[in-house]
């Protein structure tokens, strides 16, 4: 088997069964207890899993606070939200994804006479000062770690409403994966909203590339715009190119 195929096949055998030994590795693949270690560190070294005692597992056990994503890559994160607020237009609704790159929008629509659905908790607040945006809450459970809100079970808002375009977010972008996400409360919202809208845009910075997460809530294909802050390797250009995606770079002031 090709190396290449096999760390696929190790990535998506320790993705399914979230913790794995690698003495059962060894017995899947049927090879040496070196070559697993070494198609292991590959994984971890890309983010995708992480040492575990005896084995490896799959580096979501914990999701990461909004505030502590929110300080990272900070520059970037703006530049990409400024980009992105150039495709809003008076009149549109939109929906903003709960995420700390989505949330910088806020900063470059505000004075735009627009309806905004969102479940982003820190966007609903710091919109109340500006009467010309519309803000509508999704509601439903509220997920204090991401400060967002998500339901399992009430999808009857996103069906009612004609969503212009939504910029949604990302843990971790691949093409063999997708778009995907940490959280299984939030992806279903996520997955709704993929669906009901006329245009999506994935706002994500360059660090989210070639990683992914529990959840894959949409596929690459289903974007019109990819919005970030430095090029892809080429296999995502070309991929943007066979599926009419659009990548657009954001550039820092």
């Amino acid at each position: 088997m090709l190396k290449a195929k096999r760390i696929q096949q190790i990535q998506d055998y320790v993705l399914e069964h979230q913790s794995v030994s690698l003495d059962e590795l060894v017995t899947v693949f049927d090879v040496s207890k070196n070559t697993i270690r070494r198609d292991v560190q590959m994984l971890v070294d890309q983010g995708v899993v992480k040492k575990v005692y005896g084995g490896v597992a799959v580096d979501h056990a914990q999701l990461e606070s909004f505030n502590d994503r929110k300080t990272r890559n900070q520059l970037a994160k703006q530049a990409i939200a400024k980009e992105a607020a150039n495709y809003v237009e008076d009149g549109d609704v939109i929906f903003i994804d709960s995420g700390t790159t989505t949330l910088e929008m806020l900063e470059f629509v505000k004075n735009k006479n627009i309806t905004v659905i969102t479940n982003n908790l820190d966007f609903i607040v710091y919109a109340l000062p500006y009467e010309n945006l519309k803000v509508i809450s999704t509601g439903g459970a509220l997920e204090r770690e991401t400060k967002s809100f998500s339901s399992f079970k009430n999808m009857d808002l996103l069906k009612t409403y004609n969503v212009n375009k939504a910029f949604m977010a990302s843990t971790g972008v691949s093409i063999s994966n997708g778009v995907t996400n940490s959280s299984p409360v939030e992806s279903e919202i996520k997955q709704a909203v993929v669906r009901r809208s006329v245009e999506v845009f994935l706002l994500i910075d360059h660090t989210k590339f070639d990683k992914y997460a529990l959840i894959t809530y949409c596929e690459l294909e289903e974007l019109d715009y990819l919005i970030t802050d430095a090029s892809p390797n080429e296999s995502y250009g070309n991929y943007a190119q066979r599926n009419n995606i659009n990548i657009v770079i954001a550039q820092n002031d």
